[in-house]
Order: structure tokens, then C-alpha cells, then sequence
């Protein structure tokens, strides 16, 4: 990404991309969420909490899979200085064989895993379901260029696209009943329907080849990011295993629900800002800005979005999972407090995973994730024996909130990021959540009827909310060199 002219003038270039690109990231997002809601709203109404939670067995293995598909190469190319021709057709072919391999071992492993799961008859939408890993490889080095060149305007149209060819062929398979296998094609169409948007959009393409020589220094980076990736996944939906393994498939299927509402917040904040987070942080590395500023301004921005919006969820739980979920879900809610707080953590977590991996301190993201995942399988175990959905929700908030949180901070501390710096910047949002909680505990003891609460009761608390932090809109504008932004 050559640009012409001084230092400024190339800043001003990268900022414009950046903020171009986090308009059209967060208006897709909006935008998908709202059609996933509503889609998701007409299916569970269609499906029985059973089909929920053999289709969630199957999605647990592909994420899996996803998780270090192409080991974590294509990174590379969105942070790679300069041209990115010399290493695009190896970062294809890579992808392509590796993608290859975990397929096979996806198709021959499905029975093990899906009994271990509590759920066997999830084996044949495993291994359907696993042919996406293969789409999503032949997309791998399309998706990153796009990603490089902050093109989410067309990512929007490629993600919206996707979600009406996906809903219409669920909802129509789902009335006809297909079961758990409404979910299974209509995510297939999407996953193709996606990769030839892609790769029809990409700003360059480049064919499967293989230069021996940058093999190693792909790996040296990639490796760590996709073993790191790994443990994500492990550390998020290891929960699943433990709820159907202990608890059956129809508590999987309430606590599956609980959990994707829990990622509203970070489906809708930390995925639109991560599209253009990484990039934006390797340009900045490359180009010897100071990205540690841009790091504090970017966390504090997350949280006041993300805290009052997971505060809110835990808040109203009940009457949100009854008004739009139905009745016969409202054994989810009990797991929705708990949830948000992780939610709250990942969506700060996310956006240092992103910094650590622009900065190349790629290592550091691997023994982070390391340690969440070996503190958290005891705990989702005792939970899980102690208070059903409930507990295991509760391990998740207690490892993240009391022990990954603070060591997070030591490892970021160590890139040159000041620990004080953000603890200022996060009293608003946290002000914020604490309001919002206060306001619910009133209001809801006033007010009657789920719809009324849910209403009345959230829009009262984040207006509240919402005059905390707005003070923070400054925080958008550049700051003067080695200025701390005040809120």
C-alpha cells in the first residue's frame, strides 16, 4: 500500500481509509444484526430447542476448523509492508492443504465428536457443514486483500447478500421440516454464495503457487496467531461441550441461545471494529506512527459502546429472551447476566488480540489464550455440577473478569501501552453499566408486563447511559502528540 507524498500526507491517507472503512464495517454490522434477529427470531419459532442444539454441535466443529484454517497466514498478507505479490500465491497453497487436511479429519472424526457432544445424530450435518472449511480457503487470500485495502463497503453487500440467501433457504426448508438441516444448507449457500462474491471483488487475484524461500517466515508468524485462534475457539466453546456432554441436548439448545444473545454486543461492536482494527494497526507499525495512542483511544471507544449494551442485556434478560425469543425459551435467560460479562471482556480482549498481532508480538497472544483456556475447563466443569446453564456462565465471568482481565493488562503493558492511561479512559463506560443496572433494578419493580419492561424499562436506562458516556464522542477526534485525551 505505496502512498505518494510526506508523512502527513500518508497519514491523512491511512486515517481516511480507516474511518471510511469503520463507517461502512459498523453500518454492515447494524444492518446484518438487525436481519440475523429477525431471521433468527422466525426460525426458533419454527424450530424446537433440540434442533438448536444439534445444529449448534455442528457449528462447535466447523468454528473449530475455521479457527485455524489456513494457519493464520492470511494475516500475514493483510499485515505484510508493501507489495504482498511475492507471498499471495503460497499463502493460497497453504491455505488449500491445510484446509484440505482438516476436512478429512472433521468427516472421520464427526462420530467421536458428536457422541462426545451428547449429540450423535449430529454426525452427517458435521461432515456437511465441514465443506465450508474448503470455501473459506479458496477465499482466504481475496478476503485479505479486501481486508487490506479497507473495502468494507463491498464486504456489506457480500454479508448482507449472504444473509437473505441464508435466510430465505432456512425458512423455507425449516416450514417444509427439515429440522436441524434448515440451518445446515442455508449456511452452505451463504458460504458459497460468499466466496465467489469475494473472490469476484478482490482487488488482485493470485492462483495456488509456492515460493520455498518465504515458507518459514509464514509460519514464524502464522503459526502462533493460529494455535492462539485455536485456543479462542476452545475457550469459547468449550462451554458447549461441557453443557451437552452434562446436561443434555435440550439445555444445550437453551444455553446456545443464551449465549448468541450475549454476542449482540460483540458481533455488533468488536466485529466491525476488528475488520479495520488490524489493518489499520499494521499500517500504522509499518509507517513508525504511534499506534499505542491509537490502541488507548480505540479501547476506550469499545467500551463505551460495549459496556451499557451488555449492562443492558443482563439487565432486561428475561424480558427480551420472552418478548423475542417466546415463552418456551425463558430457561435461557438464566444464563444472560453472566454471559454479558464475558461478552463486555472479549470485546476489549478481541481488540488487543489485534494490536498484539499488528505489532508482531504474536507470541504473546498464544500464551494469553493458553492460560484463559487451562483456567477455564475446571471451572465450566464445577459450574456446570453446582447450577446447570447458570454455572457455567458464571465460570466464564469469574476466569475473564477476575484473572485473564488483569494479566491482559501486564502483557499489553509490555508493548508500550500505559495500563494507567486506560484505566481512565474506562471510568465512563463503567460509570455507564452501573447506571444502567441501578436504573433496571427500579424500573423494573414499576413497571408490568414483559413488553412494557423491555420497552419502557431499556429505553429509560440507556438514555441514562448514553449522557455518561457521549463526553467520549471527542475521543474520535485526533489528539495532540503525547496529549492524553481527557473524559
Amino acid at each position: 500500500m505505496d502512498v505518494a507524498g510526506g508523512p502527513e500526507e500518508a497519514e491523512g491517507s491511512l486515517l481516511g481509509k480507516v474511518s471510511s472503512g469503520l463507517g461502512w464495517s459498523f453500518a454492515n454490522n447494524v444492518a446484518a444484526r438487525v436481519a440475523n434477529v429477525a431471521v433468527g427470531v422466525v426460525l426458533a419459532r419454527l424450530l424446537a430447542p433440540a434442533d438448536y442444539g444439534i445444529f449448534a454441535v455442528a457449528t462447535v466443529v466447523l468454528v473449530a476448523a475455521m479457527s485455524m484454517n489456513e494457519l493464520g497466514v492470511s494475516l500475514a498478507v493483510v499485515r505484510w509492508p508493501g507489495s504482498v505479490a511475492g507471498i499471495a500465491p503460497t499463502v493460497s497453497t497453504l491455505a488449500l492443504v491445510w484446509s484440505s487436511v482438516l476436512y478429512a479429519v472433521c468427516y472421520v472424526a464427526a462420530p467421536v465428536i458428536a457422541s462426545t457432544m451428547g449429540s450423535p445424530s449430529a454426525v452427517p450435518l458435521i461432515r456437511v457443514m465441514g465443506l465450508a472449511v474448503l470455501l473459506d480457503a479458496v477465499a482466504a487470500v481475496p478476503a485479505a486483500l479486501m481486508t487490506r485495502g479497507f473495502r468494507q463497503r463491498q464486504r456489506m453487500v457480500i454479508d448482507l447478500g449472504c444473509i437473505v440467501a441464508s435466510a430465505v433457504i432456512s425458512i423455507v426448508l425449516a416450514l417444509r421440516g427439515f429440522g436441524p438441516w434448515a440451518l445446515v444448507w442455508g449456511y452452505l449457500a451463504s458460504s458459497i454464495l460468499s466466496g465467489v462474491l469475494t473472490f469476484a471483488w478482490s482487488p488482485q487475484r493470485y492462483w495456488p503457487g509456492w515460493d520455498g524461500s518465504m515458507v518459514r517466515e509464514l509460519l514464524a508468524y502464522g503459526l502462533p496467531l493460529a494455535g492462539a485462534s485455536a485456543l479462542v475457539f476452545l475457550t469459547l466453546n468449550v462451554d458447549f461441550v461441557v453443557v451437552g456432554h452434562v446436561l443434555g441436548p435440550v439445555a444445550l439448545g437453551f444455553y446456545s441461545l443464551a449465549f448468541n444473545l450475549c454476542s449482540w454486543p460483540v458481533n455488533l461492536v468488536s466485529v466491525a471494529i476488528r475488520r479495520v482494527s488490524f489493518a489499520g494497526f499494521a499500517r500504522m507499525a509499518e509507517r513508525g506512527a504511534e499506534s499505542s495512542d491509537a490502541f488507548a483511544r480505540a479501547f476506550a471507544l469499545v467500551l463505551a459502546l460495549t459496556i451499557p449494551l451488555c449492562a443492558l442485556l443482563a439487565a432486561y434478560a428475561r424480558p427480551v429472551v420472552a418478548v423475542v425469543y417466546g415463552e418456551k425459551w425463558l430457561p435461557a435467560a438464566d444464563a444472560v447476566a453472566l454471559l454479558c460479562v464475558l461478552g463486555a471482556a472479549r470485546v476489549a480482549l478481541e481488540l488487543g488480540y489485534d494490536y498484539l498481532a499488528a505489532v508482531g508480538r504474536t507470541s504473546s497472544n498464544l500464551f494469553l489464550q493458553g492460560l484463559w483456556f487451562l483456567l477455564l475447563m475446571p471451572a465450566l466443569a464445577v459450574g456446570a455440577t453446582l447450577d446447570g446453564i447458570r454455572g457455567v456462565a458464571a465460570a466464564h465471568a469469574v476466569v475473564a473478569l477476575v484473572v485473564i482481565v488483569p494479566v491482559f493488562l501486564i502483557v499489553v503493558s509490555r508493548s508500550g501501552i500505559r495500563v494507567r492511561q486506560l484505566a481512565r479512559l474506562s471510568i465512563r463506560p463503567a460509570a455507564a453499566g452501573v447506571v444502567v443496572l441501578a436504573s433496571a433494578a427500579v424500573l423494573t419493580r414499576w413497571l408490568s408486563g414483559d413488553v412494557a419492561t423491555l420497552l419502557l424499562g431499556s429505553a429509560v436506562s440507556g438514555l441514562l447511559a448514553l449522557a455518561v458516556v457521549l463526553p467520549m464522542r471527542r475521543l474520535v477526534r485526533p489528539a495532540p502528540p503525547q496529549a492524553a485525551p481527557a473524559v
